[in-house]
């Protein structure tokens, strides 16, 4: 369902450095680290939970009463929910609760990119999608929505974020600004056909990410016989481990790649990641903060027990890097200017390209730097 740019893998950790994993002190710290971890991911996912019911209330609201008002209020609240949802993507890639098979939620929740004509009218085509099919889909239900998420490939899209983005803003069709889709399309008689469909639509599609963002949630939690239990429980050093690969993953193989390189390399507006509400500069942000928020144990801005603390009792100079690198990846992806299309789409060495150029460049060695730390703490992180 999505794009291969490139994998990161975790390998046995090797034997010949010295670190402090022998000593009883260190490995108490470390098992501190994990235990903040687990904590930050918990919070991180309740809020994003929480939200995603803020954006459903709004969207209730919306569809009992489609007016300009209640779109502009829905879409404000999506864009609200995105940002919570986006520091929390730095918790995936090491078959965790949202990434494990069977259900794989991470694919119902944030996949992309997606074919928008695969779910409501284009322009130039007031007929396709699953929403304008009455014969293929006569009735709507969760069931149908989760069975065709992917069914004909990667772009095939039919659930989470993206889907309810499209179909709040539409396509964005407007080199300056988003998408502009009318308050009418949801209005019986007014523009669009279907518009009853669409509203049961939007509806399905926002309680199935409320629910599959409470199961990851839950995952999470404290005091339960959960995913969490067994992560604290298991040797430090792995759990520290997955914990590094689901950083280095997303900074390197997802941000510099696949959701930036890809983007810059094609200057197409449908490779980059909420491009229907022009939000992927955002995003972005948002997960880089995400990385930079797990290395120093940081839950609403309190830093904890961290990774910094732990490398820098082995190597101090390889945490003061890692701390640089992290913060100047900060700093290159919030001086992308708004919106990302036009920056990707800009000329050959005007200052809003190369400033995608630059964050690409900063991700990249924020990951070496991750890299780093891992072969610090006697982790390989090997890029495949």
């Amino acid at each position: 369902m999505r794009r291969t740019f490139l994998a990161l893998c975790l390998l046995p950790a090797c034997t010949t450095s010295t670190t402090g994993w022998e000593d009883d002190a260190f490995r108490a710290e470390a098992k501190n680290v994990v235990d903040r971890y687990a904590a930050l991911v918990s919070a991180a996912y309740e809020k994003s939970s929480r939200g995603a019911e803020q954006m459903d209330s709004a969207l209730q609201d919306f569809v009992a009463a489609p007016s300009a008002d209640t779109l502009e209020t829905t879409r404000t609240a999506w864009l609200g929910a995105r940002d919570d949802y986006g520091l929390t993507e730095v918790f995936r890639f090491y078959n965790g609760p949202i990434d494990a098979a069977p259900d794989e939620l991470e694919g119902r929740i944030n996949a992309w990119p997606m074919d928008e004509a695969y779910i409501d009218y284009v322009e130039g085509m007031p007929d396709v999608g699953i929403i304008n099919d009455l014969a293929g889909y006569p009735e709507l239900t969760r069931d149908v929505l989760i069975e065709r998420n992917g069914a004909e490939g990667e772009d095939s899209i039919s659930t989470g974020w993206h889907a309810i983005e499209f179909l709040l803003w539409g396509q964005d069709l407007d080199p300056a600004g988003p998408g502009a889709r009318p308050f009418t399309d949801f209005v019986d008689g007014g523009t669009a056909a279907n518009q009853d469909r669409r509203r049961q639509y939007l509806t399905l599609t926002s309680e199935l990410l409320l629910d599959d963002l409470a199961r990851v949630a839950d995952s999470w939690s404290e005091g339960q016989e959960n995913y969490r239990a067994e992560f604290v429980a298991q040797d430090p050093k792995d759990a520290i481990g997955k914990i590094l690969l689901g950083m280095a993953s997303l900074s390197g193989a997802e941000l510099a790649g696949e959701r930036m390189t890809v983007a810059y390399d094609t200057r197409e507006q449908e490779d980059e990641h909420s491009c229907f509400s022009d939000n992927t500069h955002k995003d972005l942000l948002a997960n880089i903060k995400g990385i930079e928020d797990v290395y120093l144990g940081r839950i609403d801005g309190q830093a904890g027990p961290s990774l910094s603390s732990l490398v820098a009792r082995i190597d101090a100079d390889v945490d003061t890097v890692a701390t640089a690198k992290l913060q100047a990846a900060v700093a290159a992806v919030a001086a992308i200017p708004p919106p990302f299309d036009a920056a990707i789409q800009a000329a050959d060495g005007s200052p809003e390209r190369e400033s995608v150029k630059a964050a690409i460049d900063s991700l990249k060695e924020a990951t070496e730097a991750l890299v780093g730390v891992a072969e610090a703490l006697e982790i390989e992180l090997n890029l495949e």
